[in-house]
């Protein structure tokens, strides 16, 4: 059955804590009421992207994308644009800087500079729906290897094509494969590791939650190359709802016989389970992970050997992140050539970002290798809000470091990141302004991390606590110059004693923080001022005499009465009595008080 036109209802994790679910059971209950149910069709997808923006819906065949709509919007958009063909202007995209309004999802600038390939379904197909993965072209890339490829040849439209893990180390991944079939013996495993746990990520479980098939036919793909017959797909438990579209993923794919045996009518079996992670995360880390799949506590183990000697079980193991697997269909069928034309010399291809913090337009995107910080930040993440100055763009999470300002144009790609102090970690981006304190961001990623080590080797277990105690000295105000050095000496003493990739990269946000903006320790230390008024015991509130209306708002909502002042006259704060509490702060409508 044709029907004229399609709602699409993102229905990723964001836009369901908004009530997306309930907006799309209207559509179908109004349209169903107007007899209009043959006529028009309601589809749940995964994320587009514009995760700040939801409930997000895009009406096709116009194209019109709809921004936080609600269930009583619903009979409003039938009325106007399904049956009187024109658009509910106060629900379409307006420009957090210009306040231009865009009504066509291709046309607005958070989707114009990106390209999308691991991340090409997500928001046009239902997930739960195999037969439309298959209508755009889905598990042909697993039929094509099956019937035209010998496994080496898979492995070398890989290694041409460039792609590098997008887990976070960016080792190659066509080396990968080939190290994992030429290790010795006959039983081997695919392991799909989709333990996001950086603060502010979200690339994995949008592929999951908006396009699942493309990684169980890439985890298909990698065990024909490699000579696997089984896999394995370990996810935190926090992702129900990629858990449960994984589930029904692979029950669907079973029955239609693309999971299990004698797959495209040949002798090639592979078939894949879930395992459920609870959320540490270490899981992260691959020897960890499988450490955790054998059903022990997740603890990493010293390399080598490498999984792709001995994983699971003792078994030689390949493991990719949902991104990099995410890719593989459409290298297959598109070839390396393709892929490799975007992207730089020694970063192909297109990464996803999270991006989020003081920025217009958070969500998830795709960009190629190469793209500069300021095309992410104000091309596609509409600027810095409120008018605020860019300061610094963490990247990497918790194993990253921080890029500042005069870096705004470095080209975003593994080596560059790596030169900067930071690295490309899985594709989180948090971008921070001239309001946020560098020393309390470098506070907050090492707390993560020192909840999270896992205890196994001692620099990373107490170096990192020691150094946190450190930072809290200094946010307090009771640190000193040479606390500045001990922190560079433990955080590159855990650097190189650590036993994981994870415990070895955890100082990184301080060394960064301490390469970049070492003037504001200075601050915290010898002058026991906190710039950017973050941090309590260290910041001065006090009142502009300039910008001043001498209302007295101020000293009415004080609750320890540290401001004084006669009627209208310029009012003062007592340091001495003053607990730095902020409310006057937000009751002067006049903005004359700062820290």
């Amino acid at each position: 059955m044709s029907h004229s036109s399609h709602i699409l209802v993102c229905r990723g994790t964001a836009c369901v804590s908004g009530e997306s679910r309930e907006v799309q059971a209207e559509f179908e209950k109004q349209l169903q009421e107007r007899g209009l149910g043959e006529q028009v069709r309601v589809v749940h997808t995964g994320c587009f992207g514009f995760c700040a923006r939801g409930p997000v819906m895009v009406i096709l065949p116009q194209g019109t994308m709809y921004c936080e709509v609600r269930v009583e919007d619903v009979g409003e958009i039938i009325e106007k644009q399904i049956l009187g063909g024109q658009t509910v202007e106060r629900l379409l995209f307006k420009d957090p800087v210009t306040q231009e309004v865009t009504e066509k999802i291709d046309d607005i600038d958070f989707f114009k500079k990106q390209v999308r390939i691991a991340l090409r379904n997500c928001g046009h197909i239902n997930p739960d729906d195999i037969r439309e993965y298959i209508a755009r072209d889905g598990y042909k890339a697993l039929g094509t290897v099956l019937a035209k490829h010998s496994p080496e040849e898979v492995i070398n439209i890989l290694k041409k094509s460039g792609l590098r893990g997008r887990g976070g180390g960016g080792f190659p991944t066509g080396l990968k494969w080939e190290l994992t079939r030429k290790s010795p013996g006959e039983v081997k495993y695919v392991i799909c590791n989709a333990d996001e746990g950086d603060p502010g990520a979200f690339m994995d479980r949008s592929i999951l939650e908006g396009d699942p098939h493309s990684v169980l036919e890439a985890m298909a793909i990698a065990g024909y190359a490699i000579g696997a017959d089984r896999g394995f797909v370990y996810v935190r438990a926090e992702y129900a709802i990629a858990v449960e579209r994984l589930t029904t993923a692979i029950s669907q794919a079973r029955e239609m016989g693309l999971l299990g045996k004698g797959l495209f009518e040949t002798d090639f079996e592979f078939d894949i389970e879930l395992r459920l992670g609870a959320g540490a995360f270490v899981c992260g880390e691959e020897t960890a992970l499988i450490t955790s799949i054998e059903g022990n506590r997740g603890e990493p183990r010293p390399k080598p050997p490498f999984p792709a000697q001995a994983g699971l079980w003792g078994r030689p193991t390949l493991i990719n992140n949902v991104e990099t697997l995410a890719n593989i269909p459409a290298i297959i069928l598109n070839g390396a050539e393709w892929y490799a034309g975007f992207g730089t010399e020694k970063s192909k291809g297109t990464k996803v970002f999270a991006i989020a913090g003081k920025i217009g337009n958070t969500g998830l995107i795709e960009v190629p290798m190469g793209i500069t910080l300021r095309e992410i930040i104000y091309d596609i993440g509409g600027g810095i809000p409120e008018g605020r100055k860019f300061k610094a763009a963490q990247t990497g999470g918790p194993s990253g470091g921080c890029i500042p300002a005069d870096l705004l144009d470095i080209s975003i790609e593994y080596d560059t990141l790596l030169e900067a102090g930071s690295m490309m970690g899985s594709g989180g981006l948090i971008v921070m302004d001239d309001s946020d304190c560098m020393v309390d961001i470098a506070k907050f990623y090492l707390e993560f991390t020192c909840d999270e080590s896992c205890g196994k080797c001692t620099p990373c277990r107490v170096g990192t606590k020691r150094m946190l105690e450190i930072l809290e000295r200094i946010t307090e105000g009771r640190g000193t110059v040479e606390d500045i050095d001990l922190l560079k000496e433990l955080g590159h003493g855990i650097k190189e004693a650590s036993l994981c990739g994870l415990g070895q990269s955890a100082p990184n946000p301080v060394l960064s923080t301490l390469k970049y903006f070492e003037d504001e320790y200075i601050a915290h230390v010898r002058d026991k001022v906190c710039p950017a008024g973050v941090c309590k015991k260290l910041s001065r509130i006090r009142i502009v005499p300039e910008e001043c209306k001498k209302c007295g708002a101020c000293a009415r909502v004080c609750p320890v009465d540290a401001i004084k002042g006669s009627p209208k006259e310029v009012h003062e704060i007592d340091p001495d009595k003053c607990i730095k509490c902020g409310q006057c702060i937000e009751k002067c409508c006049f903005k004359a008080i700062k820290r």
